[in-house]
């Protein structure tokens, strides 16, 4: 029996902060996603907390760094005018009000924890495997390590 292995993605230096923290979002999209059914080992206020320590600051952060930085880099090279592109600013804000909406919550709704949980694996998967690897493709290899500095853990 032969077993296709994904190719695991080599991600430029000054962009693997991004990634280590898409990593941290993958695992919390998982918890997501399972919440209130017997694969969760978390409560659903645990889970609101932990959604809240991911978000302030850091996730929140890791959107700002993408649009004002990485982004408006990458527009002096290439146009941005990308299904993609555009998708991944929309689905930022879609996750933006779904974090809103669950942080407001004091009677959690699982059903918009699954929504959150399948739209940030959806939205990370798109970064890490089409986004992220146009850049630094495309991006001029002095321009990446000028990025480095501002993109954070």
């Amino acid at each position: 029996m032969s077993e296709k292995r994904r190719r695991r993605l080599k991600r430029h230096e000054s962009l693997q902060p991004l990634s280590r923290h898409h990593m941290e979002a993958l695992h919390l999209a998982l918890k997501l996603r399972r919440a209130g059914t017997e694969k969760s080992d978390l409560t659903l206020e645990e889970l609101q907390q932990e959604l809240k320590n991911f978000w302030e600051p850091n996730g929140q952060e890791h959107f700002r760094e993408e649009e004002e930085i990485l982004l408006p880099t990458y527009a002096q090279y290439k146009d941005i005018n990308q299904p993609e592109i555009i998708e991944m600013l929309l689905e930022h804000v879609e996750i933006r009000s779904l974090v809103k909406q669950i942080l407001a919550m004091d009677d959690i709704d699982e059903t918009v924890m699954h929504k959150l949980g399948e739209l940030l694996d959806a939205h990370v998967r798109k970064e890490e495997r089409i986004i992220f690897e146009r850049i630094q493709k495309e991006l001029p290899e002095d321009v990446l390590i000028e990025l480095e500095p501002y993109l954070h853990d």
